[in-house]
């Protein structure tokens, strides 16, 4: 029996991890699972997080999945399928990789005998969607038309957003089912079999539009490859010619306090534009995990060790985030 591929797409932050541990924890726990974790950047701070989950994580970190990489992951997906035989492969890909290249891979004459994609999956953060959308449009559009689920993340904590968020979202793929439930008022396996959608709650959004699939569950784009099997987009619009990713190892034992007054430091003076900060670091009597974006710090105690930073953004200043977090 073919294994069955759930792709967790979505822009740096989204919430793909949470989503991805929800799945774990409500539908797949008596399943074989492959975790498949594709951090952009060197270190893998989502992995770390969900090898406690008892899957088998693998983790590849040479930047994007992506055409550039398509031959490498294509035979790493292949070898898998062959040692492990999972029922469940979960691939999270980088919050700044295409969910379409993804997608081409799974498609694979190598792969389609093993394995096909049964959900595609992009977590759209409501607050910060928009500013995605008009400063990285080619990265974040391509996740939202390529999806067949699209699951809108903090929408419990600005409802208020919920329906500009629906409207941008559906304006981009009018195939997906979207849905709006917070996240603890419905359960992975209902989103998994789309029993409850926004168009579910149409009149309390004022909402009243049908939602149609295509045959195939595809955009309705078409898609041209060149002769290589490449998609034949410019590869400077990589994601490693648009983004930098700053990997910061330090040895230093942070406080709750000392962790956050650095990363608020970061945040009002660090140079260039930061998008995202995630990583493990010592504490007094064990480990905190950092989730950081713009106007949002998160810091919690947790079991996992590391040393571990992983910064991504624009024209940053490197020497400077890494005096800050070492205490230089």
């Amino acid at each position: 029996m073919a294994a069955e591929i759930y792709l967790v797409s979505g822009f740096l932050g989204a919430g793909k991890t949470t989503f991805i541990q929800k799945m774990l924890d409500e539908v797949f726990r008596d399943d074989k699972v492959v975790l498949i974790e594709n951090d952009f950047g060197e270190i893998g701070v989502d992995a770390a997080l969900l090898k406690s989950s008892g899957v088998e994580v693998t983790e590849i970190n040479a930047g994007c999945i992506c055409c550039s990489l398509s031959g490498d992951f294509v035979k790493a997906l292949k070898e898998l399928l062959e040692r492990f035989r999972p029922d469940k492969i979960v691939i999270e890909p980088s919050g700044v990789a295409k969910l379409s290249d993804i997608i081409k891979v799974c498609h694979d004459p190598r792969i389609m005998p093993l394995a096909e994609v049964r959900a595609k999956i992009t977590v759209v953060d409501v607050k910060r969607c928009k500013t995605y959308l008009d400063n990285f449009g080619e990265f974040f559009e391509d996740q939202i038309q390529n999806a067949d689920i699209i699951l809108l993340s903090r929408a419990e904590d600005l409802s208020g957003k919920v329906n500009y968020a629906y409207e941008l979202v559906k304006n981009l793929n009018d195939h997906a089912r979207i849905v709006v439930d917070p996240w603890d008022e419905i359960t992975a396996a209902e989103i998994l079999s789309l029993k409850r959608t926004y168009s579910d709650y149409a009149d309390g959004y004022g909402c009243g539009h049908e939602h149609y699939e295509s045959e195939n569950g595809c955009c309705g784009h078409e898609h041209h490859e060149g002769e290589n099997g490449c998609c034949e987009h410019e590869h400077g619009h990589l994601a490693e010619k648009v983004f930098d990713t700053l990997t910061i190892r330090t040895r230093q034992v942070f406080t709750t306090e000392d962790l956050r007054a650095k990363v608020s430091r970061m945040e009002k003076s660090a140079n260039g534009n930061i998008l995202r900060a995630k990583g493990i670091v010592r504490a007094a009597g064990g480990y905190m995990d950092l989730q950081y974006l713009p106007g949002d710090i998160s810091i919690k105690k947790c079991s996992t060790r590391g040393d571990m930073l992983c910064i991504i953004g624009q024209n940053l200043n490197r020497q400077e985030l890494i005096s800050l977090f070492n205490g230089e």
